[in-house]
């Protein structure tokens, strides 16, 4: 169910920032800039995350102003995700990633970020096995 709000969710970021794409405002002349809270959150995602279960690694090179994450998978070998999004939810920063990658089929990762022990934390939903884990992601050397 979690996982659910939280894929509607996303998919209503995107489908809103897209039907501002489409629909542009005549008194907007400019985007509107990221606040500064949203913008130092998401500043804390990027980098090398190790799972402790496991030794997977999700690095995430950058993060834009809609949250999209520039990311990657390695299992050991590197994989896109298809979809890699964060979103601020009040004081929490939470993430979402998609793999589509032969052997994995839409599995995902839904994560929290843990700021206080700077850490990801949530669920890996592996499709194909039809099997769900709570996973730990801590922030590896580069």
């Amino acid at each position: 169910m979690i996982r659910m709000r939280f894929v509607v969710l996303a998919l209503s970021m995107f489908m809103n920032s897209a039907l501002a794409q489409t629909q542009p405002s005549p008194a907007a002349s400019t985007p509107p800039a990221m606040d500064a809270a949203s913008r130092s959150a998401f500043d804390a995602l990027p980098g090398r995350w190790v799972r402790v279960q496991g030794g997977y690694v999700i690095t995430i090179n950058s993060v834009d102003a809609d949250g999209r994450l520039d990311a990657s998978y390695a299992n050991p070998r590197q994989l896109p995700f298809h979809t890699a999004i964060a979103i601020r939810d009040g004081d929490s920063l939470k993430l979402f990633f998609e793999l589509r990658a032969p052997g994995y089929n839409g599995s995902t990762y839904t994560l929290n970020y843990d700021a206080a022990n700077d850490r990801l934390t949530g669920v890996y939903d592996q499709v194909v096995v039809k099997e769900k884990f709570e996973v730990v992601f801590v922030r590896g050397k580069s």
